[in-house]
């Protein structure tokens, strides 16, 4: 070993840096051919070069690795398929929520566990699938708050076209040829664009009198207009877009007069599954029938959907989970 050297004499302060240096360098050196320990004594630390214990949970055989994708995916796949199921807005949100739980769920258990080696890469992708999948939920239930989507069947259709479904689908296949390993299955339906014929009657439960309603939408989007009398439906009729619809043998009485406007008609819902609005004209329409000798007079009324000049009926909008579908 090399001892450092000490000096008496007095240097300039500029050169106390570079002599320290030398000492310090000359106290870490070993001798040729010495046993490379350091100046104090101790033993120097063991290179990066050194063997490491491995880390982390051992990797799972085949058995247990498809026995945990079936219970990671499991909740995640009936959690997905009961969105279609929500006939309200609001357990809309809620199920959708509940979705993107169990897919936070499945990832925490995935995430956490060693596939077997031939399949890392698989599962890696299939991990990171599922993250993306959740996260285009997420941008989805906005949609619904937004009424651009308006049911749980629009939702999945929305989820089925999106590039996050697309990579899910193909890390999952890859999955699957691996070594046939159950994955999460997702269905979802066709965006569809339905309609009804203009004017096609949706609901009819009051009728039996002399009064007639029409109805001219020109608007961009189809609609549909339901008379409620005392609180009861009374009827509903469809008016496509641009067009002018009639209902006729309306009974006497007051109604209030709701519309709905949208893309793709669930007649199934009595709703529209996309771009939806929900409105109420702010006046009631009395139907009344007047008998005078040899005379009848009747309330024939007729509105506007959309906004025009010199109109005298105003509108409001309607929570959507109190419209009288």
């Amino acid at each position: 070993m090399i001892t450092p050297r000490t000096f008496s004499r007095t240097v300039p302060v500029g050169a106390v840096a570079l002599l320290a240096a030398s000492v310090t360098l000359s106290a870490c050196t070993a001798t040729p051919g010495g046993s490379g320990k350091a100046a104090s004594g101790e033993e120097s630390a063991p290179s990066a070069s050194g063997t490491t214990a491995a880390s982390g949970p051992p990797a799972l055989t085949p058995e247990a690795y498809r026995g945990a994708l079936a219970a990671a995916g499991r909740p995640a796949r009936t959690a997905l398929a009961a969105i279609a199921k929500a006939r309200t807005f609001r357990s809309l949100h809620q199920r959708i929520d509940r979705a993107q739980s169990a897919l936070e769920s499945a990832l925490a258990r995935l995430g956490g566990l060693r596939p077997p080696a031939d399949v890392a890469p698989e599962h890696a992708d299939y991990v990171a699938a599922l993250r993306g999948l959740n996260g285009r939920l997420g941008a989805l239930d906005e949609d619904v708050s937004s009424h651009v989507l308006c049911n749980g069947t629009a939702v999945l259709a929305g989820l089925g076209r999106s590039g996050e479904f697309k990579d899910f689908r193909a890390s999952a296949g890859d999955l699957v040829k691996a070594g046939d390993y159950p994955v999460v299955q997702i269905r979802p339906p066709v965006q569809a664009s339905r309609r009804l014929g203009n004017g096609a009657t949706v609901l009819s439960a009051i009728r039996g009198g002399r009064g007639s309603l029409s109805v001219k939408n020109g608007g961009t989007q189809d609609g549909v207009v339901t008379l409620v009398r005392a609180g009861r439906k009374a009827v509903s009729f469809y008016v496509r877009k641009r067009s002018t619809a009639k209902i006729s043998d309306i009974k006497d009485g007051t109604y209030r007069v709701y519309f709905t406007t949208g893309v793709d008609y669930d007649r199934g819902t009595r709703a529209f599954t996309r771009n939806c609005g929900f409105s109420k004209f702010d006046d009631a329409l009395k139907f009344q029938t007047v008998y005078s000798g040899y005379s009848v007079r009747w309330s024939d009324w007729t509105l506007t959907l959309d906004a025009v000049f010199g109109g005298n009926a105003t509108t409001s909008e309607v929570d959507p989970d109190a419209f009288p579908g």
